[in-house]
């Protein structure tokens, strides 16, 4: 029996990237360079610095931020990430510039946030009056306590019982801790949870492991709908809640 959902937040409540428009429009770089510019200009203050050698050290980062997050499964969180840069540039930086890197990087999509998706609020607060909600998501590079203010901007917050995000949990999707976190904070047992969201590996394969139904919702990102094994595809969120009850009837 489905008693609660949980959601996936970027391409699902939120499209993702859909801040670089907003940020070129109003003159700033793009996130990736922007967030090297935040870096160098910290490093720069202390001593002179080759800015293209932080952006390669970046990138190196980068590179290995991926390779933890996608087969360990594990979110290095933004203090974590500013560390392994400067370990690798074999620098170090005043304790309140360190911090105010961690601060202005992880802040940025919450200054100029990606667009809510059209229609989920609607559905959301349908939802919320039938099921228990909790959001499960990887914070890649905004922490968890920045993304709850961007579902704060949206009016979105307040559906949410619970929030399972990576860099608080320690583990990212499809890891079990996630959904036992979400789990726990819901009250339920993980098999009573729906999962929504865009990434089969992930949203879909992960939940399926536990005992839970899941969806793949396409209304931003299709690139898994032709080889999904979701329990329904659904690319908007007026389909959503149909959607959903007919799930939770048939799993009586």
């Amino acid at each position: 029996m489905i008693k609660a959902i949980t959601f996936d937040l970027w391409d699902t409540i939120v499209d993702d990237d859909s801040d670089e428009p907003k940020r070129a429009a109003q003159g700033f770089r793009s996130k990736k360079e922007e967030r090297r510019h935040i870096l160098w200009t910290a490093l720069n203050e202390v001593e002179a610095t080759d800015p293209t050698t932080v952006a390669l050290a970046y990138d190196v980062a980068d590179a290995s931020f991926n390779i933890v997050w996608k087969e360990l499964f594990i979110n290095w969180t933004v203090e974590q990430r500013i560390r392994a840069i400067l370990n690798g540039l074999g620098r170090r930086l005043p304790t309140d510039l360190f911090n105010r890197v961690v601060k202005d990087t992880g802040d940025m999509e919450v200054n100029i946030p990606p667009n809510a998706i059209e229609g989920v609020k609607e559905a959301l607060a349908d939802l919320a009056s039938r099921y228990k909600l909790c959001i499960v998501s990887d914070a890649i590079v905004t922490p968890g306590t920045g993304l709850r203010r961007i579902l704060e901007q949206y009016e979105l917050k307040q559906y949410f019982s619970g929030f399972a995000f990576s860099d608080e949990v320690g583990h990212s999707k499809p890891h079990r801790s996630m959904f036992d976190s979400a789990a726990s904070q819901l009250g339920v047992k993980v098999e009573e949870m729906l999962h929504i969201g865009d990434r089969d590996h992930n949203d879909i394969k992960g939940p399926h492991a536990l005992g839970m139904k899941a969806i793949l919702f396409t209304a931003t990102r299709d690139a898994d709908k032709d080889h999904t094994t979701a329990d329904a595809i659904v690319n908007s969120y007026a389909d959503l809640p149909a959607a959903i009850d007919l799930l939770a009837a048939n799993s009586k």
